[in-house]
């Protein structure tokens, strides 16, 4: 039996339920942008959600020792063969069934201009990776979106129309024709071209910080719900989300020792890629206790071509790759054909833990889940 790792210290506070353990707010900035949210309705077009702090709650409702790179690794007891991570058959647990949003309000934007929000009826939301419209339906909001991504893919949006063509370009005239009131969306999809189209729609859009943290997650979705106007939703709705991302850390074992994961992109038998620091699959793998391959091998981006020296090199003790990519590949056996992978000890153990893509780099109210399926996944006996 495997022990749990206290990685992180809740402070208990009295009164602190799921559906209202709200009130504590994750970041300076975000508490500003919804300041500002509450107050004026000024004209604008377009404004600069809050960087995240560390995770950690100001009124100090509950804290969270920030995710921190396991310095060394260490020699690893894990079970072999493939695995799947599964958060769960119902994924999106609104904080509110009954959001009253609070509009006009004017809020800022990740490119540094005011946007006014005069209604919340038609509602897009689309970045890469499908943080937005989880955010929105986990405020309640779910039956105001009338645009997604591609990547928004729980079953309760399936029937909202996909805005992205081929996979993940915007489609700026399918966006406009569903009328939208207000778009939400971030650089993470963004060209220069979508940028000015959507800018010269008339249409209010807020763009936010895509930076894939686990320190990011709180400030983000209360920034997503200031623009909708529903701010005490939001702090409600990080507070949940600290909270559970906390105790999915907790479940971490300390009799495994340190392993080291490599985040791996697939797409088809030719597209093979490393996942290093700032891609978020390094924030993932540091917050299950494991050391993530990318940063220690000493990649300076998001993500590389691999090779096969390079993987070996790298020596990983488990590979983790999104189920739909292993797919394209052909699988697991074919995915141990590419030149490298089979020759490190996770591909020697056939130790590959694959998840729902629209589930492990989403960063959104869902993430306590994945931590919990991943670490479950990596560290279980069978």
């Amino acid at each position: 039996m495997l022990t749990a790792l206290a990685a992180c210290t809740p402070i208990e506070q009295p009164g602190l339920g799921a559906g209202a353990a709200g009130g504590a707010t994750s970041s300076s900035s975000t508490a500003t942008a919804t300041a500002t949210a509450t107050a004026t309705a000024t004209t604008a077009d377009t404004a600069t959600s809050g960087t995240a702090e560390p995770f950690a709650s100001p009124s100090g409702v509950a804290t969270c020792s920030p995710v921190v790179a396991p310095k060394d690794r260490t020699a690893v007891d894990l079970a072999p063969g493939p695995r799947t991570a599964d958060a769960g058959d119902d994924p999106i647990r609104p904080i509110t069934t009954s959001p009253d949003p609070q509009l006009p309000v004017t809020v800022h934007s990740a490119d540094g201009r005011t946007v006014t929000v005069r209604s919340a009826d038609r509602i897009v939301a689309v970045d890469l990776y499908g943080t937005l419209g989880e955010t929105v339906f986990s405020l309640g909001l779910g039956d105001h979106l009338v645009g997604r991504d591609i990547s928004t893919g729980f079953p309760e949006a399936k029937d909202v129309p996909v805005v992205t063509k081929d996979g993940h370009g915007l489609n700026v005239e399918a966006i406009l024709d569903l009328d939208p009131t207000v778009i939400l969306t971030d650089d993470s999809i963004l060209t220069d071209s979508t940028r000015d189209q959507l800018a010269a729609s008339g249409v209010p859009v807020v763009l936010f910080d895509p930076e894939r943290t686990i320190a990011g997650i709180g400030p983000r979705i209360e920034d997503v719900a200031a623009a909708l106007g529903v701010a005490a939703d939001g702090k409600a709705l990080a507070q949940r989300t600290e909270d559970e991302v906390c105790a999915a850390r907790q479940t971490v074992p300390t009799d495994a020792g340190t392993p080291r994961v490599a985040f791996v992109y697939l797409r088809g038998s030719n597209i093979t890629m490393l996942f290093g620091p700032g891609s978020g699959a390094d924030q993932l793998v540091e917050a299950i206790g494991a050391q993530d391959a990318g940063t220690a091998i000493g990649l300076t981006r998001e993500y590389v071509p691999v090779t096969a020296e390079a993987m070996i090199g790298a020596a990983p003790d488990a590979y983790l790759v999104m189920t739909d990519g292993l797919a394209s590949a052909g699988g697991l056996k074919a995915m141990l054909k590419i030149p490298g992978i089979a020759q490190t000890p996770a591909g020697e153990a056939k130790r590959v833990v694959d998840m729902d893509g629209s589930e492990l780099l989403t960063f959104g109210p869902r993430t306590g889940a994945t931590l919990r399926a991943l670490v479950t996944a990596l560290y279980s006996e069978s």
